[in-house]
């Protein structure tokens, strides 16, 4: 038995290895892969298919959560206690010293009662390909980018105040430099450019970002480890930088536009040449095997669900690679601060200022009991995603999932095929295996409808509102009525998801784009991920809808999502977060990055 369960873990983990070849050929995403498997799994029957079930006595999603819950809890009782252990935590991770003011961050961070002090990875990762730069070089960029029309907002700080903030809507600049008032007096002199579409707008080729991590990973950052003694400053102003009052005009850029044109050859050129994104005869195999467990396909690992470069299927399948409603984008790394981005893209993560401002708020007073709340998933909201023309809206994300859900064709559930529950029998134990039903059975579940058609040509807007039932336009507040809120990528996050998270119900999400907080929510501990491919769909819900466990676990997560968000998706989280992030690319645009850094207590 000792050897089957090794020769298994030796398989399970060869093939994952398989699946994941781009980690240790693009060191540049954070791909948050960690798999011990505490689940019970098998190698898939065919190369690159979802990984199998080990055992069939529990349900897999009942494996899931309570997986994902114990390295939840793990990661929180592992949190640095003191700025001594969040020191020796910083260089353990990154081996480098933390950027100056660390200190100042850190007692920041603990006066807000930030409950995940060490949890920034991604920060890491998105800048680490910068460090392959000339400090003064992502400066220049910085200044070539705000001066040209490339739909920017740019903020300039000097001696810790705001000297300049120009472009975007007014809200956008008030709640970002709302952001920033708390902590502003501790950031050295820069210039930030923040991206005003939704859509991301800076990757690199493979080629050249490879060489940008090796830079930075093997003489740069290496350069700023030991040097002799660090100095808890930044330097002084730059004389490339000025005051900072205006930049000058630019008469050329170097970010193309493609708007409402196909995107997925732009969007691939930072995978590895041989992932399965970059194949040249463009197959669309997906490397499932890298996130899908069981034959339904349940997410297992988000991160690699949404790494582009692991699914050409998704230039067919999702609305942005088929035509983006806005695309301005740079193949040279430009620091380009975005609300979200697609795992290929170079874009520099922070926290939303729509989430901030509160642009879609959480009504308490209009939200139920859970026991008072419809047992259906619930979603409303228009065809956006992507510009539809040419008949283009079958190939997109929202329309996909609207039409899957309410079609009237099959669909697979788990089954007990187990003892009955009065069953005397002592031996025999509860075994999950697949069914194969018909989906209008299970109609009754599910609520989720078109209440808008938008961004198409006159012909495809006509064609979507004859095939799909377009319901009425609904009140945000609506959604609380339901037990299961579903939350999906439109042109890029929804926007939606906190105020989910904050409520009284479950909330599901189907998410291609990235934003700030993968290192601070985790799926199946605060909601429930799911695929694009559709087959998990109807049982991830069936489950929490009718089976036994189910109906006690639903409500928990509903509970553990709520109180978390309460503590981790707070204004003052943003505001720490934005302080870590900005701390840290201080440093990088400083001429003496190697010299400058917290030396610890």
């Amino acid at each position: 038995m000792r050897a089957r369960q090794i020769t298994t873990a030796v398989a399970i983990a060869s093939l994952v290895a398989l699946g994941l070849f781009t980690l240790s050929n693009s060191r540049f995403a954070n791909r948050g892969a960690d798999f011990a498997f505490p689940f019970p799994a098998e190698p898939p029957t065919e190369t690159l298919s979802p990984l199998r079930v080990g055992s069939t006595r529990s349900h897999p999603i009942d494996f899931l959560v309570r997986s994902a819950e114990k390295e939840f809890s793990e990661k929180l009782d592992k949190q640095s206690k003191s700025l001594d252990e969040a020191v020796a935590e910083y260089r353990r991770r990154y081996r480098v010293p933390p950027p100056p003011h660390f200190d100042v961050w850190y007692q920041f961070a603990k006066n807000k009662d930030v409950q995940l002090v060490d949890e920034f990875d991604s920060i890491y990762h998105s800048l680490l390909p910068f460090w392959g730069l000339d400090p003064s070089v992502i400066r220049a960029r910085t200044k070539e980018a705000l001066g040209g029309n490339n739909v920017l907002v740019g903020i300039s700080i000097r001696d810790g105040q705001t000297v300049r903030a120009e472009g975007g809507q007014e809200w956008f600049q008030k709640a970002l430099l709302g952001m920033m008032k708390n902590f502003m007096h501790n950031l050295p002199d820069m210039d930030l450019a923040f991206n005003t579409h939704d859509e991301p707008r800076v990757i690199v080729p493979h080629d050249h970002l490879t060489q940008l991590l090796e830079l930075a990973q093997n003489r740069q950052m290496v350069a700023a480890v030991y040097p002799n003694g660090h100095r808890n400053q930044f330097s002084s102003r730059p004389k490339d930088m000025g005051a900072g009052t205006s930049i000058p005009e630019v008469k050329t850029t170097r970010f193309n536009r493609f708007a409402h044109q196909p995107v997925w050859t732009h969007s691939r050129i930072s995978c590895p040449a041989n992932s399965p994104a970059r194949n040249f005869e463009e197959v669309s195999t997906d490397n499932v095997t890298s996130y899908a467990y069981s034959d339904l396909g349940f997410v297992y690992n988000q991160t690699a669900f949404s790494d582009i470069c692991m699914s050409p299927s998704l230039r067919e399948t999702y609305g942005f690679f088929d035509r983006p409603n806005a695309f301005d984008v740079t193949h040279d790394l430009f620091p380009i601060f975005s609300q979200s981005k697609i795992s290929s893209f170079q874009d520099i993560l922070y926290p939303s200022p729509w989430y901030w401002d509160g642009k879609v708020a959480y009504d308490e007073t209009k939200d139920m009991e859970w026991d008072a709340k419809e047992a259906r998933l619930y979603w409303r909201g228009s065809t956006t995603g992507g510009f539809s023309r040419d008949g283009g809206w079958r190939r997109q994300h929202r329309q996909r999932a609207v039409r899957i859900v309410n079609a009237n064709d099959e669909a697979q559930i788990l089954r007990n095929r187990g003892p009955a529950a009065d069953s005397d029998t002592q031996t025999n134990e509860p075994d999950w295996q697949p069914d194969t039903v018909k989906r209008a059975d299970y109609a009754s579940i599910f609520d989720v409808k078109f209440s808008h058609v938008g961004q198409c040509d006159k012909h495809d807007c006509d064609a979507q509102r004859e095939y799909f039932d377009v319901a009425e336009r609904a009140d945000q507040q609506d959604a609380w009525g339901y037990k299961y809120l579903l939350d999906m990528d439109g042109n890029a996050f929804s926007g939606r998801f906190y105020a989910f998270l904050k409520s009284n119900s479950l909330v599901y999400k189907m998410s291609v784009f990235r934003e700030w907080h993968a290192d601070w929510l985790a799926p199946w501990v605060h909601y429930i991920p799911l695929s694009l491919k559709g087959g998990d769909w109807l049982e991830v819900v069936r489950y929490f809808a009718g089976e036994e466990e189910g109906k006690v676990q639903g409500p928990r997560l509903a509970w553990q999502g709520r109180e978390w968000a309460g503590k981790a998706l707070r204004n003052e989280d943003f505001e720490v977060w934005f302080f870590r992030l900005l701390l840290e690319y201080g440093r990088l645009i400083d001429d003496n990055r190697e010299t400058i850094g917290y030396p610890g207590p």
